[in-house]
């Protein structure tokens, strides 16, 4: 009834997915682009390879990454919080039965499918989340109330519970503000093509490459006759292999299926590989495809610019969502925040770190011991003075450092005493 009502709404011009109305909240398609195409449930958009691919691609990169908890002096300062219930709860862990990189994993999963991600939250007395429990989109109806505020219908099993919410993290893709669009219900005529072309193959070597067709022949059988001939030849039509068929009596085959090359069926599989890829933003080339002509000429810059475009609007609009959801009134007035760490994505190579510490040492950005830090090194004595190109000298001491001679002074600066 409710899709019934969002198609109708969008017929008549009101409503729809981007309207905003009292009640449920629509986030589908008012009608199909395309005749007969069908909004494939998540378990059945899953078994096309593409869809699994950038679904597990992003999910697993993004959940990968480390969330910090981090509190602030007010005066720019920050320092992670690794004390704080916040910092145990994101970074350790996020319920009883969760690690983080799942719980994180089930959250993306269905706003990438769905548009919209749930997660039902406890608080303690003081209105802290101690443990946070992903809800199945499919499960959750939210709904808007006369006064504007938001509540979420959670069916389980045959019971439905009323969340407001305070008691929801709610992350949403692109949308009105209020949900997410479902991105698969909008991709349907994409995946039915590819459905539909993955069925054709499957059918085409269930039957060893051969297309059905008929015989014929220049007399009248009666019924009998048909279904002798019908037995004896049965394999040609279903794609027996070991049979050599040998047409008697005038009898001529007559193909009526196009063949493959007829369908160009490579080429609507390839196609609807990178359709599916530009409906999730991944070069295809990272899902396995051979295309790598957009983006630049390396995998280097493909793989630079999915973190730019894709990864890094993605990791902001979950940073949002906890501050805004998650944390409290007090843990935001002393400027608590939880930032996934992209340091991992953005790791350049060892020459390059090398190249990157020198430079940093040399102009007094960071300490030996901080360098040595960030390669997991220990710290060793002495190491902890910032340092200035000249003659890697203290910045306390630089000055005292005067030239001792006639010839070429940044080369004879020295250490005054």
């Amino acid at each position: 009834m409710n899709r019934l009502f969002s198609t109708l709404a969008g017929w008549f011009g009101f409503g729809g997915a981007l309207g905003e109305q009292r009640g449920q909240q629509i986030n589908r398609p008012s009608g199909s682009l395309i005749a007969g195409s069908v909004g494939l449930a998540p378990d059945g958009a899953l078994q096309l390879s593409t869809v699994w691919s950038c679904v597990s691609l992003i999910a697993n990169v993004i959940a990968s990454l480390p969330l910090f908890v981090y509190s602030s002096d007010g005066n720019g300062q920050r320092k992670l919080a690794r004390g704080t219930l916040l910092w145990q709860v994101l970074h350790d862990s996020p319920n009883g039965r969760m690690t983080p990189m799942e719980f994180w994993t089930a959250m993306l999963l269905n706003l990438l499918l769905r548009g919209n991600a749930y997660a039902r939250l406890d608080r303690n007395a003081a209105g802290e989340v101690i443990a946070l429990w992903p809800m199945s989109s499919d499960q959750i109806e939210p709904w808007m109330l006369d006064d504007g505020s938001l509540v979420y219908k959670y069916q389980l099993g045959g019971n439905m519970a009323v969340l407001d919410a305070a008691s929801v993290l709610h992350i949403k893709g692109m949308g009105n503000g209020t949900t997410g669009l479902d991105r698969l219900d909008y991709m349907r005529s994409s995946t039915t093509e590819a459905a539909n072309a993955q069925g054709a193959a499957s059918s085409l070597f269930a039957s060893h490459g051969k297309p059905s067709g008929v015989l014929m022949l220049d007399k009248v059988l009666n019924k009998a006759q048909r279904d002798a001939i019908r037995a004896n030849f049965i394999d040609m039509a279903e794609g027996g292999a070991n049979r050599l068929f040998v047409l008697e009596a005038d009898m001529k085959y007559q193909q009526i299926n196009l063949s493959p090359a007829d369908q160009q069926l490579l080429e609507t599989r390839r196609f609807t590989v990178e359709e599916i890829c530009r409906w999730f933003g991944v070069p295809p080339v990272l899902v396995g495809h051979s295309n790598v002509t957009a983006w630049g000429s390396g995998i280097e810059q493909l793989i630079d610019g999915f973190h730019k475009l894709i990864i890094g609007p993605a990791v902001v609009n979950l940073q949002q969502a906890i501050a805004k959801r998650v944390l409290t009134p007090a843990q935001r007035a002393r400027l608590m925040s939880a930032e996934f760490s992209l340091d991992a994505l953005l790791r350049a190579s060892l020459k390059d770190r090398i190249e990157i510490y020198a430079k940093a040492v040399q102009n007094g950005l960071k300490t030996r011991n901080e360098c040595r830090q960030l390669e997991n090194d220990p710290p060793i004595g002495g190491a902890d003075q910032l340092t200035a190109q000249t003659n890697l000298a203290p910045l306390h001491m630089l000055g005292n450092i005067r030239p001792t001679g006639g010839g070429n002074a940044a080369q004879e600066n020295a250490i005054a005493q």
